[in-house]
């Protein structure tokens, strides 16, 4: 290997990138968090739906009824919950790339910013994205919540 072309970077100017980059990893981990999170609720719908279905088969008339439109409203929660975990895992990989091409941009001749700032527009979108779809799952179990005998 020939490491000249890094031997002419100023150790000051890979101590800049690394700690641009610091911000970035940190918020990489709060993705982390958020989609370990998302993953729990997702794998608690899918729990409970399957207990619904094992109901669902020795029930008969209105509690048939109202078993096949719980397994409907676990369906869309499962869906939101799928398109959260998606657009969520797409912003960490952005981030994983700004994160890579922050410090390549001490080692490269031309300019990243654009990119950079490309790419790091995008993941915030997909963050967005991801945050939208869990806040409209929230909003349909709350709706779907029954406390006794009334919908809250």
């Amino acid at each position: 290997m020939n490491f000249t072309g890094f031997s002419q970077v100023p150790v000051s100017d890979v101590a800049h990138a690394i700690q641009l980059s610091l911000a970035p990893v940190f918020l990489l981990n709060g993705i982390g968090v958020l989609l370990a999170m998302l993953t729990s609720r997702l794998a608690r719908i899918v729990d409970r739906a399957r207990g619904v279905e094992q109901r669902l088969q020795h029930a008969s008339g209105d509690e048939a009824r109202d078993l096949i439109g719980t397994l409907g409203t676990m369906r869309r929660r499962a869906r939101l919950m799928n398109f959260s975990i998606t657009f969520g895992t797409v912003a960490a990989l952005l981030v994983a790339m700004v994160v890579a091409l922050l410090f390549a941009s001490a080692f490269a001749a031309f300019s990243l910013a654009a990119m950079v700032s490309l790419l790091f527009i995008v993941s915030m979108l997909s963050l967005v994205a991801a945050l939208l779809a869990f806040l409209i799952e929230i909003r349909i179990a709350t709706a779907s919540l029954r406390i006794g005998q009334q919908r809250i």
